[in-house]
């Protein structure tokens, strides 16, 4: 109980340098990595943050980790994502394992409760996405889609109706006019 508030003016200095280099090592392996490892996230991604945020408070506050240790963490971690990521861009199967896929939660105006329900969306949320598009009906809306980051994508009605939207192909649960 003696140290619970201090310690010594060591391990102060100690924890405050420790920090400063492993912060300043993240940020360079970050950096390194490109604009994937900042993109938007989705769970993979959200995983390596919170694990490299992990890391860098192990080497700030354990005295057994060295900063040597914790850069070889970040840099296995990145790494790996660097290596997913590349794959997923290869290989459709890992990239719906790493990422998922878009998903139709309201079709011409209908919202898909089935869907919204196994996506755990609430009417609300459907509500929300729709307002802050400036949407005042659902029936203005050709599709929601819940994207993969877990946005939700408003497409209003299509003014020619003829058209097959290219950048539906995607999303699960769509199905072009004329497709079966």
């Amino acid at each position: 109980m003696d140290n619970m508030f201090f310690s010594d003016w060591e391990s102060l200095l100690r924890a405050l340098i420790i920090t400063i280099l492993g912060y300043i090592a993240l940020v360079l392996a970050i950096r390194i990595s490109g604009k994937r490892t900042l993109s938007k996230m989705n769970a993979f991604d959200f995983i390596v943050t919170v694990a490299l945020g992990s890391c860098l408070a192990a080497i700030s506050l354990n005295r057994n980790i060295t900063l040597a240790e914790g850069v070889l963490v970040y840099a296995t971690l990145i790494s790996l994502q660097f290596i997913i990521t590349w794959l997923s861009v290869r290989v459709k199967k890992i990239k719906v394992m790493v990422s998922g896929e878009p998903v139709l939660l309201l079709y011409k105006g209908e919202m898909l409760k089935d869907v919204m329900k196994k996506e755990r969306i609430t009417v609300e949320e459907i509500y929300l996405s729709a307002r802050e598009k400036g949407i005042a009906h659902l029936n203005q809306i050709e599709v929601m889609v819940l994207e993969t980051t877990g946005d939700m994508t408003v497409i209003p009605k299509f003014k020619d109706e003829n058209s097959v939207p290219e950048t539906l192909k995607s999303v699960l649960g769509y199905k072009a006019k004329g497709e079966v």
